[in-house]
């Protein structure tokens, strides 16, 4: 976890429907770090992931695979 970066511009799925409370959302840290948070708490802490990471994660989510 880090605190966060300023300037980050976050976005979310588009899947996430109108509420958009229960959604994570991710910014670009810098080429090759991903930054995620949970739009419910976005003032918490948030979680940095190599692109590497971040893109295994979500073949994973896409395929229905264990992690």
């Amino acid at each position: 976890m880090i605190p966060e970066p300023p300037g980050l511009r976050w976005r979310k799925s588009s899947y996430s429907g109108d509420e958009g409370d229960n959604c994570v959302e991710v910014a670009r840290v810098r080429p090759g770090l991903i930054a995620v948070r949970d739009s419910k708490t976005p003032s918490d802490p948030i979680l940095a992931v190599g692109s590497g990471e971040w893109s295994a994660f979500l073949a994973a989510v896409k395929t229905g695979s264990q992690i």
